[in-house]
């Protein structure tokens, strides 16, 4: 199985607020427009409030996070969340915005078969693996977390993952609407999806694994791998 390779921690540990965030080569996830000139005071309350909204995850799980509760283990004022969030989706996507911005060092540079360096056939079973086992790790916090349709398609942190789905296919299947099959792929990974298969219907994650091989094997017009 694969998947062993791609387990993680439900939240990697946060950035602190003076790390700099060194990653010229990562597509942009979640952030901001003004976020790469935040003063350095403002960096270290956003990370306070991360980390708090963390806190309440690990002792309450996500239903124990609202803007009220996080102002208060913070010890600011509610406007201070909703001024730096927007809404209780958009702290909830910042938080998992740590994961995108890993996830994305690993397709871009990390080892074989997820990172460069495998056939690109190999690297889209390795991805969706990767992605299917982090969602389902992080379910709870990513069902909560998704934004409505007219902006879930359009978020950076998917964008990124389509971006790189289409590159490989396009290196697969040259002649096909690679743009439009990367969204297909990327509903089998959709995170309603994998809570409705693996929740609502018993499915174990093994079946979801083989289910993703044989797809990526249809598409690429390959054998199913062994």
């Amino acid at each position: 199985m694969l998947y062993a390779v791609f387990m993680s921690s439900v939240l990697p540990p946060l950035p602190q607020p003076q790390e700099p965030f060194d990653t010229p080569e990562l597509l942009e996830v979640g952030s901001a427009p003004d976020e790469p000139c935040l003063r350095a005071d403002a960096a270290r309350n956003r990370a306070r409030l991360l980390e708090a909204a963390a806190r309440l995850i690990a002792e309450h799980g996500v239903a124990g996070v609202t803007m009220e509760a996080v102002a208060a283990a913070a010890e600011v004022g509610k406007g201070t969340v909703f001024r730096r969030f927007g809404d209780r989706a958009g702290l909830l996507m910042a938080l998992l915005d740590h994961s995108s911005r890993q996830l994305q060092a690993d397709f871009l540079g990390g080892p074989p078969p997820l990172g460069p360096g495998a056939p690109p056939v190999e690297r889209l079973r390795a991805f969706g693996v990767a992605v299917l086992y982090r969602t389902a790790e992080q379910l709870d916090l990513r069902l909560a977390a998704e934004h409505e349709p007219a902006r879930r398609y359009s978020h950076p942190s998917l964008g990124a993952l389509r971006t790189h789905v289409t590159m490989l296919l396009r290196q697969i299947q040259p002649d096909a609407d690679c743009e439009l099959l990367a969204h297909t792929l990327l509903a089998y990974l959709d995170p309603a999806s994998i809570h409705h298969l693996t929740r609502q219907c018993g499915m174990p994650m093994e079946r979801l694994e083989a289910g993703w091989t044989d797809l990526v094997a249809r598409v690429a017009r390959t054998g199913p791998s062994r």
